[in-house]
């Protein structure tokens, strides 16, 4: 057989094609006896052991004529594309932002501000760009500095903020405040810097700035970000103990630490204090519960993954689809990853790309193409964009990767 042959085939009312093409609305309809012909493509070992079934290359209209592939000559039919099964949804559709300025001027203070930050990136250096603004025709104002401030904070380019911080702290026509101090403590602080950010503190310590919580919290985080699991925890029992008082995002944030440090029974002792009504002042959120769910996930203990699930509704906390997503991860039979993927959508929730992910991974390592293919029909329907690294499904014996859609 030739690499790539193209021939025209009959395919009668069989019991196997009736189960290949029974989600296509035009083949349904017809009778079991008739006869539908059709060109087929028969690929000798094409990109093996990998089907690539990208929805930007495969769309077909209602009306055009389906196309078969096979891997070799001694494995089974992989996959099959039927007529309108792929048909072209809404979301392909890209929509033209329409923008309103309230007049020319703002018109053009909003696009100076965007050649401005494009600026930035194109060049990779904050301050540079900045400096030579307002060396220029000092038309740097405070608000425009503010507004790239927040802008780059939104986006979470967190080297920039603390570049940008750094620069106005030398300025004299910038009155550096206590904000900026914590900002600058935060950058640092994501970014994983925490010599930079015990720098900043100790500063703010002998200006007699009072102690923040929100700068103890950042410079817990930068040492979790460094790796430096016992500090961070150091961080956090001295707030407990002498102030300032941890807030439910430093609750969050050491969690998130002693979970990725692998310090399960540390985590567990600060979430059942949480629990505890009497002790504890705050009361554990959908972000703490996710969390633990996590953690007891890496431990392998799905059985008390499980019973925080249900605590969570006791609680009244809000379940979310991240919730659901986290207990589908755990199960390993098709039959349970589904029973809580409707539990989900009786829920009023809506699956999310991991959802879908999930449910097709598990059809697939049970050998259930069929069930795979038509939840995948069924994200594309509901309008979800799938990314590369999520939308692998396991299709066994072979892999099924779904492609990103552009």
């Amino acid at each position: 057989m030739e690499a790539s042959h193209s021939s025209s085939s009959s395919i009668y009312g069989s019991g196997l094609h009736q189960n290949l093409f029974r989600r296509s609305p035009l083949v349904s309809a017809m009778p079991l006896n008739s006869r539908l012909s059709f060109p087929t493509t028969l690929v000798a070992n094409p990109l093996p052991p990998k089907l690539y079934f990208s929805t930007k290359h495969a769309i077909l209209r209602v009306g055009q004529s389906p196309r078969l592939l096979k891997i070799d000559g001694n494995n089974p039919l992989v996959g099959v594309i039927s007529m309108g099964m792929l048909a072209p949804r809404k979301f392909f559709k890209k929509r033209k932002k329409v923008e309103h300025f309230k007049d020319a001027a703002d018109e053009a203070k909003q696009k100076s501000w965007r050649r401005l930050m494009q600026e930035i990136e194109d060049t990779g250096s904050a301050s540079t760009v900045l400096r030579r603004q307002r060396t220029n025709d000092q038309s740097l104002s405070k608000d425009l500095v503010l507004g790239t401030l927040v802008r780059f904070k939104q986006m979470k380019k967190w080297h920039y903020v603390s570049e940008i911080l750094e620069w106005l702290r030398d300025q004299s026509w910038w009155d550096f405040s206590e904000m900026d101090f914590l900002m600058l403590i935060t950058a640092y602080g994501k970014q994983g810097d925490f010599n930079k950010a015990e720098k900043i503190l100790s500063f703010m310590n002998k200006k007699c700035f009072v102690p923040s919580v929100v700068s103890h919290t950042a410079l817990m985080e930068a040492y979790g970000k460094g790796g430096r699991y016992n500090n961070a925890e150091a961080i956090f029992r001295r707030m407990q103990s002498s102030g300032p008082e941890p807030s439910a995002v430093t609750y969050q944030i050491i969690l998130k630490i002693l979970v990725e440090g692998n310090k399960f029974k540390e985590a567990e002792e600060v979430f059942e204090t949480l629990l505890d009504e009497e002790k504890s002042p705050l009361k554990p959120d959908q972000k703490m519960f996710h969390m633990m769910i996590y953690m007891y996930k890496k431990a392998g203990s799905y059985e008390k993954a499980r019973k925080l699930f249900a605590l969570m509704a006791e609680r009244g906390v809000k379940q979310s689809t991240v919730t659901y997503n986290s207990l589908m991860s755990f199960e390993t039979n098709y039959k349970e990853v589904s029973k809580i993927y409707d539990q989900m959508q009786r829920a009023g929730l809506h699956p999310d790309v991991v959802s879908y992910a999930l449910l097709i991974n598990a059809y697939g390592k049970a050998r259930r193409e069929e069930e795979a293919l038509a939840v995948f029909e069924e994200m594309l329907d509901a309008g979800i964009r799938c990314v590369s690294s999520t939308c692998i499904f396991n299709l066994k014996p072979q892999w099924l990767e779904i492609n990103a859609v552009s």
